[in-house]
């Protein structure tokens, strides 16, 4: 399968096409994933058949581009304000449970929770007929391109955050088109780094739990996404692996199809705004945090799954305190 990537090569961001096996080379003509994706809309062709007609430049050693921290985001906005980050929870079968339990604390009566029902919800009428609307999911902000980090950086949590813990999925990135279309360029791994004791402590402090930053692998996987995907997740701390959990995704293990999370995000109008980019973030069943983990700074996160051949790594960081002073003009 196709991979785009971008690297740091002489000072210079290149675009780097690699099947997962063979020599990663550069893509000559382009100066970044978005341009390209941007040349490949106005030819009307796909990333595979536009690339096909491109002069192809000189290998790039990928490991090595990895531990010299040169491995970049997989695609970048010039205007990060033009890069939506935003997400969907409940999505894969089992992820209602830990979210089950975090909430069911706060309740004193043995009804279903409203994540647990949101749930239920995506299982009965997440996977709707081709050409049809199923139920919408729960859907979260996280912020905009600056929010985000690739491999190799830290993850910093706000000195005012109560928790700072992974979450171990997919997301796809998408750029929409001169006409308003939305072109999904691929998919990816991501960490969509969240605050859970702020969630656990009111379910309706959920967005504030989710306006933190997130890393995306350097691969961007184009084309269709497999059915199943088996990953895992690992946290490090110094020599000590303090947690190692398998989680999955791909929509044979999700009560959602990727055409119905799409659908309930671009339905609206202002995301589909011509020249800006969107990662969305598809939602995981497995969280340290579920387990008792309880991260500190220094804490190494680890998210790899076949078909992506690089591991997704950040460290957890918290930022110094920053008051905030509101003035009057």
């Amino acid at each position: 399968m196709l991979r785009l990537l971008q690297v740091s090569v002489d000072g210079q961001v290149r675009v780097v096409a690699w099947d997962g096996e063979g020599e990663a080379r550069i893509v000559e003509g382009v100066s970044s994933t978005y341009e390209l994706a941007q040349k490949a809309i106005a030819a009307d062709k796909s990333f595979a058949d536009f690339i096909s007609g491109q002069p192809v430049g000189p290998a790039v050693d990928l490991a090595l581009a990895a531990r010299e921290d040169r491995l970049r985001l997989p695609v970048e906005h010039a205007d990060p304000a033009h890069f939506i980050v935003a997400g969907t929870g409940l999505t894969h079968l089992g992820s209602a449970d830990g979210r089950d339990k975090m909430h069911k604390a706060a309740q004193s009566a043995e009804k279903p929770t409203d994540s647990m029902r949101m749930f239920l919800m995506g299982v009965e009428g997440g996977k709707p007929k081709p050409g049809e609307a199923g139920v919408q999911p729960e859907w979260f902000y996280k912020g905009d391109g600056s929010q985000l980090k690739s491999t190799g950086e830290d993850l910093v949590s706000p000195a005012f955050a109560l928790d700072g813990g992974e979450e171990p999925e997919l997301a796809a990135i998408y750029l929409i088109g001169p006409d308003g279309t939305p072109f999904r360029l691929g998919f990816c791994l991501a960490n969509e780094f969240s605050d859970h004791v702020t969630e656990k402590g009111n379910y309706l402090w959920l967005a504030h739990s989710k306006l933190r930053q997130a890393s995306l692998g350097p691969e961007l996987l184009v084309g269709e996404l497999p059915s199943h995907v088996e990953g895992t997740s690992r946290i490090r701390r110094g020599e000590e692996v303090i947690f190692e959990k398998p989680f999955l995704s791909g929509e044979a293990n999700m009560s959602h199809t990727i055409a119905n999370l799409e659908y309930h995000n671009f339905k609206y109008d202002l995301f589909r705004r011509p020249g800006d980019l969107h990662v969305h973030f598809f939602g995981t069943a497995t969280l340290s945090f579920s387990e008792g983990v309880k991260t500190e700074p220094g804490d190494q996160f680890e998210i790899s799954a076949a078909p992506f051949g690089l591991t997704l790594v950040n460290r957890l960081a918290v930022a110094t305190e920053s008051p905030v002073a509101i003035r009057a003009l």
